[in-house]
């Protein structure tokens, strides 16, 4: 398994403004936490492509920061149908290091688009995907909610058109269908 991560320091220290006055009392540790987690929370981007089940509370909590009110959220999860089809499970096969490079560009272009993001986290799962399970789960955290919102759907639709993931759907018949995304560019410039 390759996964590719940059880690995030959270604290649970209560932050200050650095021009409001230090409450009475308050102690020189305290100023230093204070600075060192302000310094701890430069934008970060976070890729990974795993066969662990991914794990919605861990996305959401790593892109949080003091200096966003907003953090978004998508989880893409398995149903149970598909076009009149019974769907029991997926799975999802990938080439890891061209994956995680081409989720890194939309991390890239999601800053461009909107430079006040703080944290993308992207993880997307490999293998056996069973019902009700999480195949991609991408949290944005901004200052306030519409960058947020509008870039976790530039990720999601970006990453299903870019991103070299393929979906097996395995039906309660046996049968299974090898999917294309529509959005899929890299697919449709294959069927010319």
């Amino acid at each position: 398994m390759s996964s590719w991560e940059i880690s995030f320091c959270s604290s649970s220290q209560e932050t200050r403004s650095q021009s409001s006055p230090l409450s009475a009392g308050a102690s020189s540790w305290d100023t230093y936490a204070v600075t060192m987690y302000e310094l701890e929370d430069k934008p970060k981007d976070l890729i990974k492509v795993t066969y662990e089940k991914l794990s919605t509370d861990e996305v959401a909590e790593s892109v949080k920061s003091p200096s966003c009110g907003a953090v978004s959220l998508f989880i893409g999860i398995t149903r149970n149908h598909f076009q009149g089809k019974k769907v029991v499970r997926l799975e999802y096969e990938a080439y890891i290091s061209m994956a995680e490079a081409e989720i890194k560009k939309i991390c890239r272009d999601i800053r461009n688009k909107w430079p006040t993001i703080q944290h993308i986290s992207v993880h997307h799962r490999l293998g056996l995907v069973n019902i009700t399970e999480a195949s991609v789960i991408i949290a944005i955290s901004s200052p306030h909610r519409n960058e947020s919102l509008e870039a976790v759907k530039y990720c999601i639709d970006t990453l299903k058109a870019t991103v070299p993931i393929w979906k097996k759907e395995i039906y309660d018949t046996e049968e299974y269908t090898w999917k294309e995304n529509k959005e899929c560019q890299w697919a449709r410039n294959e069927q010319k």
